[in-house]
């Protein structure tokens, strides 16, 4: 099982969040604690890093879905990068993929294959 992990970096207006392990009921305050944070120091921009996420549950979708709404509230804008295959499937399944704006190493395409 891969440990959990959660790095955040904020420049000015725009954050990155690298997430890694599973994003869970046990994890996922972690998330949204430090989504929430960055929101209220100023962050109007965040990308959350998923490359290094095994597994996503319905607790996880959540606390990212609220995140969205707390930063368009906040006239900003949450997006993901590099959701790996079982996440995207979770994404598409419950319509999230519309709803987030997801990109792969830094460009809007996902990867080959």
């Amino acid at each position: 099982m891969t440990e959990f992990s959660i790095a955040t970096t904020k420049d000015g207006i725009v954050a990155d969040v690298v997430v890694a392990g599973e994003l869970d009921m046990y994890t996922a305050p972690r998330l949204r604690d430090a989504l929430v944070e960055l929101t209220a120091t100023g962050a109007r921009q965040v990308t959350v890093d998923l490359a290094g996420v095994v597994f996503v549950d319905s607790t996880a979708l959540g606390v990212l879905v609220g995140g969205l709404k707390r930063l368009r509230q906040a006239d900003g804008d949450l997006a993901l990068r590099s959701p790996r295959p079982g996440a995207m499937k979770v994404m598409e399944m419950t319509g999230l993929n519309r709803v987030f704006t997801i990109t792969y190493d830094g460009n809007g395409s996902p990867p080959p294959g």
